[in-house]
């Protein structure tokens, strides 16, 4: 009787687990310009527990979201996509913001989004945020603007200069590693206090030396190591930390909820603080990192974990300038004609068409002076520090921007650009000319009917800014 009934159970568990059936057409599921997503976002035989998480975006909407216990970040940035219909580029983040320390990151793709939260404080009201962060695996693309040749040496049998690129396979190999080197200000454990010391990065650890900046081992003090910690960049700047500096950042050990476990640095500049942060990523996560960044170009051809280079962004000097007005196009080899086409096509805007078309398709009139604040790219009213604020928050790369209101001159507008790992920001000034109004940002030379021929015009040519327009700052809504 008893064998009957273990036999009657062990079938009825059987009925519960559906058989995993081959697909006959693979070829037709994994295009390789296809977005990649994650096989935890298909649905499986087995049940999993699921969860409740809220994520915020920009403008402070919420959305709660079902997911299974073991989702990762990239997988709940794929699901907000699908379900709100955004564009895959690659760059979506999730940001993790404890806001009790004024502390922030971006929690990394391969990350499980439970774990992230289970080392919050229940009386801290720490948030999870849904936005792009441009900078998250730029310095792959580009690794000459994050490490400076003055902060990085190299082992001893490194006899050959090493490129840029060699630099990133040192990072991912097991073997070598190169050394990050550098003034940090260091919080003194317990005290306001903070201190200048010369910091070592090495495979095994943060070092500082207690002897100027001398890099023998009895003058070398361990600071700390990383695989039980994160690292979380300084919101705030001064304000809550007392720091000398606003390029905060700070390591904060798992299961910590107070300030007196934090381990709080500062460096001199951004160049300086992206440096020390990005090898700090490279030396936790290594070839995890690098995997994280290829997922999305698996199945495309030259993409090999050595081939690094093959994945190189178009640069601005690979781009040429043409001339369609003849029977024949023809690239522009002088640079003072392609300068003087650039000023006539800038010229030529405001000449065409007075209708243009809205978001939804119908016809607004260029007479009206306030269809900018349809437009993504543009603030309406926030300050410099809330600007420099939403730059940083979606990253220091060449190119991103948004436009806002002028606070000192509320008739004028104020372009605000992240270029060379700062921020900078251009006056946009209105100009009337025979009863008409125009706006212009090199004291009308180059002139524009609205801000949107403005901004659509430095998305095309550089003009007096210091690179193209090519990523804006947005508020999205969940």
């Amino acid at each position: 009787m008893e064998v009957q009934i273990q036999k009657i159970k062990k079938k009825d568990d059987n009925v519960l687990e559906i058989p995993s059936i081959p697909n006959p057409f693979p070829e037709l599921c994994c295009s390789p310009f296809a977005s990649v997503l994650s096989a935890s976002l298909l649905p499986k035989a087995t049940s999993r527990k699921k969860q409740v998480i809220k994520v915020y975006s920009e403008d402070d909407t919420s959305r709660a979201l079902e997911v299974p216990s073991d989702i990762t970040a990239r997988d709940v940035c794929q699901l907000l996509i699908l379900k709100n219909h955004y564009i895959d580029d690659h760059s979506w983040t999730l940001f993790e913001q404890l806001t009790h320390t004024g502390l922030g990151r971006a929690i990394e793709d391969h990350e499980l989004v439970m774990e992230v939260q289970s080392n919050w404080v229940m009386e801290e009201e720490n948030k999870l945020y849904f936005r792009k962060n441009y900078a998250k695996y730029e310095f792959f693309k580009n690794p000459l603007s994050f490490f400076p040749d003055h902060m990085i040496s190299f082992p001893s049998e490194t006899n050959a200069a090493v490129s840029h690129t060699g630099i990133l396979q040192m990072f991912l190999s097991s073997s070598t590693y190169p050394e990050i080197h550098g003034y940090l200000h260091a919080k003194e454990q317990g005290k306001k206090s903070w201190k200048k010391l010369y910091f070592l990065l090495r495979r095994s650890g943060l070092y500082f030396s207690t002897k100027g900046t001398s890099k023998e081992p009895r003058h070398l003090q361990f600071f700390c190591e990383f695989s039980n910690s994160d690292m979380y960049m300084s919101l705030t700047g001064k304000k809550i930390s007392g720091a000398p500096t606003n390029y905060g950042f700070c390591f904060k050990p798992n299961k910590s909820g107070g300030t007196r476990d934090l381990k709080q640095l500062c460096a001199d500049d951004e160049q300086s603080r992206t440096c020390w942060m990005t090898a700090i990523r490279l030396l936790k996560y290594g070839m995890q990192l690098y995997q994280n960044y290829m997922q999305p170009y698996q199945g495309r051809s030259g993409c090999s974990p050595l081939n690094i280079t093959s994945m190189k962004s178009i640069s601005e000097n690979s781009l040429v300038a043409m001339d369609f007005s003849g029977d024949r196009s023809r690239i522009i080899e002088n640079p003072t004609e392609a300068l003087s086409v650039a000023v006539e096509e800038g010229l030529a805007w405001r000449r065409r068409g007075c209708l243009r078309l809205n978001s939804h398709g119908s016809p607004i009139a260029l007479s009206n002076m306030a269809i900018h604040r349809s437009q993504s790219w543009f603030h309406h009213k926030i300050s410099r520090e809330e600007a420099q604020r939403l730059i940083l928050q979606h990253g220091l790369v060449d190119g991103v921007f948004l436009v806002r209101d002028s606070q000192s001159n509320p008739k004028t507008f104020v372009l605000s650009l992240s270029h060379g790992l700062k921020i900078k920001h251009f006056q946009i000034v209105p100009l009337e000319d025979d009863g008409k109004l125009f706006y212009t940002l090199d004291d009308g030379h180059t002139r524009f009917t609205d801000l949107i021929q403005l901004v659509e015009f430095y998305q095309l040519n550089k003009g007096v800014l210091p690179c193209k327009l090519k990523h804006y700052c947005a508020r999205i809504a969940l």
